[in-house]
């Protein structure tokens, strides 16, 4: 497009031989004299003008908009230098120029990514001035003046995203020119239809890419916490470092041309990210895992309630891993990374989630002849993992495979050579599709895997005491739109245990996963059949609480064993208790003991079990969890054995925040907080921690009696409005990490 042209005419200029011009030529075109000054003055007018005419057009000066920039692209919170937006939508820039473009003169943009930019790999891209509406990278002229002109940018739906270099390329007759203008960095856009992560309903992108607040919920089926988490996505330096992570991932190592060619597919990012949460690779990655009870001086993953400070180490410390991360860690900071590219990204908590280390769909566990659990297997059932799901268009599988999908950084099985997981289609998982990218055969067996349990004799002999095809996948659990309430999403993930359809999903996974149409569940040993008494025990047994189990309590159980036949049954009953690790990992054996009793036709009969607080309480781990197993066997039938367990959360003493009613902007604010020792015995070394977005207050407060409650009054000011996460931890000698959380919502000033 040519632009406006010189306020005088070119062809008298033309003319003349710029060499040997002569002034007295271009008397006729001159307004009419009749002072020799004015004569004079409109000489050296002439001469500027021959000057700026042989002079390059070059833009001196520019301007990003970037507040009305920012604000319409909702990139506004980000604190980075750069202007931040985008892809698909337009953005508006202004350049000044050294003079007005002359008749001619031709503008054209270019658009660099990369180590080695091309328009083969689309991440260069020049285009000219063209009208609204045009395809691919455009350039709209806007309403200019003689000293500025304005133009409207924007980007494909689809293009790469992240720091790109803007130049101007100038063509005057045979002459090109390219002038640098900056960089801006562009991400991926969930407002626009055109784009992949494309969410229709406002508030779900409003959770689920703005929000800098989240829920995460731990504990067990029968016991779920929720814990804060700050994810921080748009504090000082993160959007960096999310990019800095892509540029240190393997697959950039590999290959940097191809890997920038494909960070404009967001299933792809998902799955660089997911390799570079974790650290296991040797990748840089930003978390090591450490499941023991041992964390020597390196951070207790207890100790992180938000992804900030741990991406900020981690690019402190040249990108070293930080010690250490559990699942729930890992999936705290995936979250902020997608949030920050701009995919839609929440996190998901299953519970009795099974990790299927040999792939043959179900988890085998051991224990011993006394009920005792046995670490001898790879496959593990947790009672909890977290995990995360992402929204975009599976433009690779179709149409009925989009929406959520599962990205999990949490380093459990490696995939294709680098430990990393998804995306795995949400809608895939559920009807059984497990040969689909990515990795959904992993994601199918963590919610819906059978169960086995095997005792394994002094003699290393090993039997099958039960088979359970409904225990894995409960209450899966994300956090509400707008609200700290949970949302039970199993449904999502599989049809209703025992139903026809779940039966028929899971034939479905077997048969793909092993390549034949099989009609019963993948769960035996090689050449083993399930006994009679494995599918149709004669006894059933179940642990119930006699009362809440609380942390420096004594727990108070009832083992109820029912004869479920007409005969007469004497049951011996081995009983065990572990302390152990979320992941049910045994930690210390805590109780031995065995009784019998005797039950006659349909009869149900009652044990009493106690674990006292003396026995635990030296070896309960962070998770403050007990497994508790029964093993029962029908005496003078060897085949009749039945294993009962139970894993028990100790709840641990509420943490009180009182809030003023109303919170205002630059005005400060005092809050009460409200701890309290559980145990029998007095506990010193006390610390309340106070964390408010990414700052943290460690508090020294006094020693506690036994059972003790106390409060301290804390006051800060809030500089901003809008929804905040206050969130406290209480930790002494005896115990740490006791978490509490508030929302708060600050108002603007009057």
């Amino acid at each position: 497009m040519v632009l406006n042209s010189l306020p005088f005419s070119p062809t008298i200029l033309q003319q003349q031989n710029p060499c040997t011009c002569d002034f007295s030529s271009l008397k006729e075109v001159l307004l009419p004299v009749t002072d020799f000054c004015l004569w004079e003055l409109n000489i050296l007018a002439i001469s500027s003008a021959l000057l700026s005419y042989f002079t390059d057009l070059t833009p001196t000066q520019i301007s990003w908009h970037p507040k009305a920039n920012t604000s319409k692209h909702h990139t506004d919170r980000y604190t980075h230098a750069e202007l931040t937006v985008r892809r698909g939508q337009v953005f508006i820039i202004t350049l000044w120029f050294n003079k007005p473009c002359q008749t001619g003169d031709n503008l054209a943009f270019i658009t660099e990514i990369g180590p080695a930019p091309s328009e083969a790999h689309h991440t260069k891209a020049i285009f000219n001035l063209s009208e609204a509406g045009a395809s691919g990278w455009t350039a709209v002229q806007g309403p200019s003046e003689s000293s500025y002109v304005n133009f409207s940018i924007s980007s494909p739906a689809n293009a790469v995203i992240g720091r790109y270099k803007l130049s101007l390329q100038i063509t005057s007759g045979n002459k090109v020119s390219s002038k640098f203008l900056g960089h801006f960095v562009l991400l991926f856009n969930p407002w626009c239809s055109g784009d992949d992560v494309h969410i229709a309903n406002e508030d779900a992108r409003q959770e689920y890419v703005l929000d800098e607040n989240g829920i995460i919920f731990i504990g067990n089926a029968n016991y779920i916490e929720a814990r804060g988490w700050y994810y921080g996505q748009f504090q000082d330096d993160i959007l960096n470092i999310c990019l800095t992570m892509l540029d240190l991932s393997l697959y950039c190592r590999q290959d940097p041309v191809t890997d920038m060619f494909r960070r404009g597919d967001p299933k792809y990012v998902g799955r660089v990210i997911s390799s570079m949460i974790n650290g296991n690779d040797n990748d840089n990655g930003v978390l090591e895992g450490s499941w023991n009870d041992n964390f020597a001086e390196h951070e207790n993953p207890s100790r992180w309630s938000g992804s900030v400070v741990i991406l900020k180490k981690w690019c402190r410390e040249n990108y070293k891993s930080v010690q250490y991360g559990q699942c729930w860690v890992f999936a705290g900071v995936m979250c902020t990374v997608m949030r920050c590219l701009g995919i839609p990204t929440r996190l998901i908590s299953n519970f009795n989630s099974a990790h299927d280390a040999d792939g043959n769909l179900s988890i085998d566990k051991y224990y011993d002849s006394a009920g005792k659990s046995l670490n001898i297997s790879r496959d593990s059932a947790w009672d909890y993992h977290v995990w995360n799901e992402v929204w975009f268009s599976r433009r690779d599988l179709g149409t009925p495979y989009s929406g959520w999908q599962v990205l999990d950084s949490t380093p459990q099985e490696q995939s294709k050579g680098i430990f990393q997981c998804g995306p795995a289609s949400v809608r895939a998982i559920k009807e059984g599709d497990v040969d689909l990218d990515y990795d959904t055969l992993f994601v199918f067996t963590e919610v819906n895997a059978d169960c086995n349990q095997w005792i394994v004799y002094k003699d290393g002999t090993r039997k099958k005491v039960y088979c359970d095809t409904e225990r894995i996948g409960k209450a899966i659990s994300t956090k509400a739109i707008g609200s700290n309430s949970r949302v039970d999403v199993t449904n999502n993930y599989k049809y209703p245990e025992g139903s026809h359809e779940e039966r028929e999903v899971y034939k479905k996974a077997c048969a793909k996963a092993h390549g034949s149409n099989l009609t019963e569940r993948l769960s035996e040993a090689p050449n083993e059949e399930p006994s009679e008494t494995v599918r149709k025990p004669e006894v059933s047994g179940v642990f119930k609480l006699a009362e809440p189990p609380v942390f420096g309590k004594d727990i108070n159980l009832i083992l109820i064993l029912t004869n479920l036949s007409s005969e007469y049954k004497p049951v011996k009953v081995n009983l065990s208790a572990s302390t152990i690790l979320y992941t049910r990992r045994a930690v210390a054996e805590i109780l031995r003991a065995a009784t019998s009793v005797d039950l006659g036709s349909k009869e149900e009969k009652q044990i009493q079990l106690k674990i006292s607080y003396a026995q635990y309480e030296k070896s309960l781990t962070d998770d403050k969890k007990i497994l508790v197993t029964a093993l029962c066997e029908v005496m003078h039938n060897q085949e009749a054995k039945m294993l009962v367990e139970k894993t028990i959360t100790l709840e641990t003493p509420t943490i009180f925040i009182k809030i003023p009613t109303q919170v205002v902007v630059n005005k400060p604010v005092t809050v009460e907080i409200s701890y309290a020792n559980p145990l029998p015995e007095p506990v010193k070394d006390c610390v309340v921690l106070v964390k408010l977005m990414n700052q943290e207050v460690k508090i020294d407060v006094a020693a506690l009696a036994p059972r003790e409650r106390s409060q301290i009054y804390f006051e800060f000011t809030p500089h901003r409005s809008g929804v905040m996460q206050l969130q406290v931890d209480f930790s002494c000698d005896k115990f740490a990490y006791v978490k509490g959380f508030e929302t708060i919502d600050v108002a603007l000033g009057q």
